[in-house]
């Protein structure tokens, strides 16, 4: 049990990442709430789940919408470093 709640908090992690780059580049730093939502959302769900793999995996994935929240906004400092390109239809 304990190797597939370590691999889906490897994949949760890892999808997060392009999830900060394309919410960034379509949407800026104003969709953060949307993450601090499904924070709250799974941190709840967490609690409320009997179940100890999935209470777990919904704690990872709360956390990892916190952590979002805060790469949201480093992204953006990213792109105006020209790390990451800018999406031209979208004001900065």
């Amino acid at each position: 049990m304990g190797l597939a709640i370590g691999l889906s908090t490897f994949l949760i992690i890892g999808i997060f990442h392009p999830i900060v780059i394309k919410c960034e580049y379509y949407f800026g730093v104003k969709c953060w709430w949307w993450f601090l939502l499904l924070g709250i959302a799974s941190c709840v769900a967490s609690v409320c789940v009997a179940d100890v793999a999935v209470s777990t995996l919904l704690g990872v994935v709360a956390f990892s919408s916190f952590w979002t929240i805060k790469e949201i906004f480093e992204q953006r400092d990213r792109v105006r470093k020209g790390w990451f390109p800018a999406n031209p239809k979208r004001k900065y």
